[in-house]
Order: C-alpha cells, then structure tokens, then sequence
C-alpha cells in the first residue's frame, strides 16, 4: 500500500525546520537524512505525531511557501490551542481565524475541535454567531465562541 506524504521545499534551512517541528509535536522523530556531494543536507524524511513529511533544500522558491497549503493541527482542548499557537507562531506571524505562518514561513491552522461542533451546531442562529466570533480572533479562544453561541 502506498504511503502518501507532504513534500516541503526549503531554501536551505530544512534541518532547522525539521528539528524544530520534530520538537513540537509528540510522537515524531527524522526518519533520514541525504546529503549533496559537498556535505550539505539534500532531503530529509521526518513524522510529526505519526503523519510523513518530506523536505528538500531546493534552494531560493521563487514564491516561498503560501496560504494556498496549510498544515492543520487539531486541538482536544485550549491549552493544546495555546501551546501549539504559541509554540509555532513564535518568529512568525498571526492571521485571522486560526491560521498563522511560522518562522519559515509556513502556515498552519491551530483549530480546537469544539469550533467545528459549534460551526455545526444543529441551531443556524448559534452556528452563525460562533462563527462570527471567530471572524474576529486570530487565535481561537474557546470560552469566547461558546459565549458568542450562548448569547445568541
């Protein structure tokens, strides 16, 4: 059976990247590493909690990396919110409604689960107004969008 996995194109900082998700999330580790002739790391395989990456040192991207890809982190609770949030937005910058991009300019969606039981709350008025909430956060705060679907 083939094993699907993300392909992530570096100038030349792929093992920084590699090292710094690696320590992030739980359950990851590189899986290998190649060189050019010259010594300089090639490729590299990694897991992030289980999931396969794939990284090249390919040199200067003409666009660098883009809103068009993210990587989505699914929260069980706040505090995985402000961990991952906190951890992977430091040296980058925070977007609107749970995106941000990291220091390599990545971006990533830390999104709790309870967002999405609220945007699909059978009730459209409590949908609408959770929604509306997290139009206005960048990073999601839960009591906030469980207060916004209260009042409504």
């Amino acid at each position: 059976m083939p094993e699907i996995s993300t392909c992530l194109w570096f100038d030349d900082n792929l093992m920084e990247a590699v090292e710094f998700y690696t320590n992030v999330f739980p359950n990851s580790e590189v899986r290998g590493v190649s060189h050019y002739d010259d010594g300089r790391v090639l490729a590299a395989e990694w897991t992030l909690d289980g999931q396969p990456f794939r990284g090249i040192n390919g040199g200067p991207v003409h666009a660098g990396f883009t809103e068009t890809i993210s990587l989505s982190v699914n929260c069980a609770d706040q505090s995985e919110v402000d961990y991952y949030w906190d951890t992977l937005v430091a040296g980058g910058r925070p977007d609107s409604c749970a995106w941000l991009k990291d220091r390599f300019g990545l971006s990533w969606q830390i999104v709790p689960v309870r967002l999405y039981e609220l945007l699909s709350d059978p009730d459209p008025v409590r949908a609408q107004a959770a929604t509306a909430a997290m139009m206005e956060m960048q990073k999601i705060v839960i009591a906030d969008l469980e207060a916004a679907a209260a009042r409504a």
